[in-house]
């Protein structure tokens, strides 16, 4: 496999690209995704099987059960940070190590079950939170501590619908084959 292949499959719909301008109606586009992500990947793996589940979804890569469960592991974090970001000035959030999650018995093991439901009910939180805040709430920052860059409440929200519909297409790539 080529390393162009690989770079593919590790980012099926590219990186994540932040746009000069962000508009109300691309935050709404943005919080629109968030907001159909439960229902997407709940339809999408519905009828998955076992086999599909340990599937990684690159050489190398997670499996889509492992993908599911980071998932809700990231969005919970996400949504964290826009509550500090509103509630404290520029706080500083704490990082976690993804990859050592996704090797912890919960994620390499649990049922899919838990983390579509943690993903229902944190995303129509989530949502409810978004169409609530006002335009200077999304000029609000948190500080990340690996990076020490301001990261604007505008930008977390485009990144997370960004990593919805990247993590989607990792999962796609193995159950619609």
């Amino acid at each position: 496999m080529t390393e162009q292949e690989l770079e593919h499959l590790r980012y099926p719909i590219g990186k994540f690209s932040m746009p000069k301008e962000i508009t109300k109606a691309l935050r709404d586009e943005w919080i629109a995704v968030l907001e159909a992500f439960p229902d997407r990947l709940e339809q999408l793996v519905a009828n998955i099987t076992e086999t599909q589940l340990e599937t990684p979804y690159r050489p190398g890569g997670w499996t889509v059960r492992q993908v599911i469960h980071h998932v809700a592991d990231s969005h919970h974090h996400s949504y964290a940070r826009f509550k500090w970001a509103l509630t404290e000035n520029k706080p500083l959030i704490k990082a976690y190590e993804e990859k050592d999650w996704a090797e912890l018995k919960d994620v390499k093991h649990a049922p899919i079950a838990i983390s579509l439901l943690h993903i229902r009910a944190l995303h129509g939180k989530l949502v409810h939170l978004l169409k609530c805040m006002s335009d200077t709430d999304f000029e609000r920052s948190f500080m990340h501590p690996e990076t020490g860059r301001e990261v604007f409440l505008n930008e977390n929200l485009g990144m997370y619908a960004w990593h919805c519909n990247h993590h989607y297409a990792h999962i796609e790539s193995v159950v619609v084959k």
